[in-house]
């Protein structure tokens, strides 16, 4: 598709800039610019543009998006800002607008912009999903790692993984990725990025699977700012339909802030002791402060043998709150997937690991969940 471009930018320095931009990008046409709104409001629709690029810097953001929606409602809508702002991205969208680059943009950028927000908007409704363990070793990165691929190949959507555990995160190992950019990067970064240039420091594992690896030594933990991290989940929120972000054990700023800006926080533990039905019932006491805990708190066992619907009550009567998932001990599955490069719940989608995983895939997709977990 070519694009027809109005401009409208305050600066006239940035106007010509940027109009440069735009005549060197492929599939792109000025059609005209303006440096007052109300000129182009008033006089450009005898150029029939179907993309509109609107400077938010310097104006009443949402009543000026509204009165450009209202004018040109054939014509997408791109803000242009100087920085950012993941709070006001919603009331964007809710004013019309499909996105926002960050001033001053290349044409590659450009072209990413249209391309991602003609997807599906500025922002998707992304299900968050936060993955918390009380101790250490629950499985949590194996799980995410199959969950995220069994969402992908049911919903086709694009599913994002950030791997927050700032000083032991494996994300990377598992995936057999040497990444060129981490979370330390994207964080120190945030204030610059918008949706479009934030995807770069993901990296793609499959077509829709994509994940911003861990910092690569523990003592980075400290350049990760806890602000930084809630503005990174935001933004990449804008980004996928699913985002899952492994976060560390225990109660720490990391795990509290991703926790309180997720939509399903996943409380895991591995069956391999005595002690793991008191963890995880002293850790639902401190979710229990929210209103809707059993709506967003929910309970996942691994490493469960027998891996039965039996198993699950028994676990569930024990803990005395509802067992969301099981899943079964299938390590030398997981293991050999893994050395090959691949998820155990491609290699071997009918083996019981794998279908635990697409169980609960399936449930946070929004379909049917079946009635019984088979061993």
């Amino acid at each position: 598709m070519d694009y027809r471009v109005m401009m409208v930018e305050k600066d006239r320095l940035m106007l010509q800039k940027l109009s440069g931009v735009i005549e060197r990008t492929p599939g792109f046409t000025m059609a005209v610019r303006y440096q007052n709104a109300s000129d182009a409001l008033g006089q450009g629709k005898m150029f029939n543009p179907n993309l509109i690029l609107l400077d938010i810097d310097h104006e009443n953001t949402i009543q000026l998006i509204e009165s450009f929606h209202e004018s040109y409602p054939h014509a997408d809508i791109l803000c242009m800002a100087e920085e950012w702002q993941p709070e006001s991205a919603s009331h964007l969208v809710a004013a019309g607008a499909r996105g926002c680059l960050i001033k001053p943009f290349n044409g590659v950028e450009l072209q990413e912009a249209v391309k991602e927000f003609a997807r599906a908007g500025l922002e998707k409704e992304c299900e968050t999903l936060v993955f918390f363990s009380p101790k250490g070793k629950s499985g949590k990165t194996t799980l995410i790692a199959n969950l995220a691929a069994a969402l992908a190949r049911r919903t086709h959507e694009q599913v994002g993984i950030i791997d927050a555990d700032l000083q032991f995160g494996d994300m990377a190992v598992f995936f057999n990725l040497t990444p060129q950019s981490t979370i330390v990067e994207a964080t120190r970064d945030i204030r610059f990025l918008s949706p479009v240039t934030l995807k770069r420091y993901f990296v793609p594992v499959s077509e829709r699977v994509h994940v911003l690896c861990g910092t690569t030594r523990p003592n980075y933990i400290d350049k990760v700012s806890i602000p930084a991290l809630e503005n990174l989940i935001r933004m990449s929120k804008s980004l996928f339909r699913y985002l899952l972000i492994d976060v560390p054990p225990g109660f720490n700023p990391t795990s509290i802030s991703a926790a309180e800006a997720s939509t399903t926080t996943y409380l895991c533990a591995m069956i391999n002791g005595a002690y793991e039905i008191d963890h995880m019932r002293k850790a639902l006491e401190i979710f229990k402060d929210w209103p809707d805990v059993e709506e967003r708190a929910k309970v996942i066992f691994t490493r469960v043998s027998p891996c039965t619907e039996e198993m699950r009550r028994k676990l569930e009567t024990q803990l005395g709150y509802p067992v969301t998932a099981i899943i079964p001990n299938e390590y030398l599955v997981v293991s050999h997937a893994a050395d090959n490069g691949q998820m155990a719940t491609e290699i071997q989608p009918d083996n019981p690991l794998a279908k635990s995983v697409d169980r609960l895939a399936e449930q946070i997709a929004g379909h049917r969940v079946p009635e019984r977990w088979s061993s």
